[in-house]
């Protein structure tokens, strides 16, 4: 009975009829649980099955069940820390973060070196805008894997959130370093010079219009910030030329710092692109 059961939960699985898949699986636990069954090992428990069933479970958007099942998985170790993180999405999907969060925590505590889940946490604190729990985690992320750059990117990030631009251009810098065509990378390191330079302006045009000369120095800081950025975002245009927002920042930097050849040859581009 087991054998054809498993037959036709497969092709089930296979025919994307998930919940008759799942109760297929299901005829197979029950079945494995009778006193019969058990007469020789007490204690077997079929792992695959059970993760199976939560696998037809979740695909049958019977998200309660497939927690359940993978949860019993997950006791005896099967798979791994991807259990954890199978879990987790069942609780995305049930809109339950707090749960998802919570099963992921769980996970680290049995996988503390899982690099997936260390991101599943990190992305949950980021989504919650919970910045110093993100980035708690994600220095743990580093730590393990130092010379990951996406790590050190969404540091970047976070100094950003958190503004701090020092700090935010060093992680950049950093995820350069280990990725030297990291687009957004360069983007973000053009564009926190860029919004540092906005600043600035801002400053300048306080200045009352009876001080022209103070006014100037103002206006120079700022021309300074825009001059740091139009490298990284020259760099960004080279590795994807297309993208229109660092088109957008070139040609208002040039326009800015007045380097008309450069501006036309920028327009020119994205009149091509267009």
């Amino acid at each position: 009975m087991i054998g054809d059961l498993t037959n036709q939960a497969v092709a089930a699985f296979n025919e994307e009829t998930y919940e008759k898949a799942m109760k297929s699986f299901e005829q197979i636990m029950a079945i494995e649980q009778l006193p019969v069954y058990k007469a020789d090992d007490p204690n077997a428990v079929d792992t695959v099955i059970i993760f199976n069933a939560g696998l037809a479970a979740y695909n049958a958007q019977k998200y309660d069940k497939a927690i359940e099942y993978y949860k019993e998985a997950a006791k005896y170790k099967y798979n791994g820390a991807k259990t954890y993180s199978l879990i987790a999405n069942s609780y995305f999907q049930k809109k339950d973060t707090v749960g998802a969060l919570q099963v992921l925590q769980d996970g680290l505590k049995e996988y503390s070196d899982n690099g997936i889940l260390l991101v599943e946490v990190i992305n949950v604190y980021l989504n919650a805008n919970k910045i110093d729990a993100a980035m708690k985690y994600l220095d743990i992320a580093i730590a393990q894997d130092p010379k990951n750059a996406s790590y050190f990117f969404a540091q970047g990030t976070l100094y950003d959130k958190l503004q701090k631009p020092e700090e935010a251009a060093a992680s950049y810098l950093k995820a350069i370093e280990y990725k030297e065509d990291y687009f957004d990378a360069y983007y973000n390191l053009g564009a926190l010079y860029y919004n540092k330079g906005v600043k600035q302006v801002d400053v300048a045009n306080l200045v009352p219009s009876n001080q022209p000369e103070k006014y100037e120095v103002e206006k120079d800081k700022a021309d300074v910030e825009f001059k740091k950025a139009i490298p990284y975002m020259e760099k960004a245009h080279e590795i994807n030329p297309t993208d229109k927002f660092t088109l957008e920042s070139l040609k208002t930097l040039y326009y800015r710092l007045k380097m008309l050849d450069k501006h036309a040859e920028i327009i020119e581009k994205m009149k091509s692109i267009q």
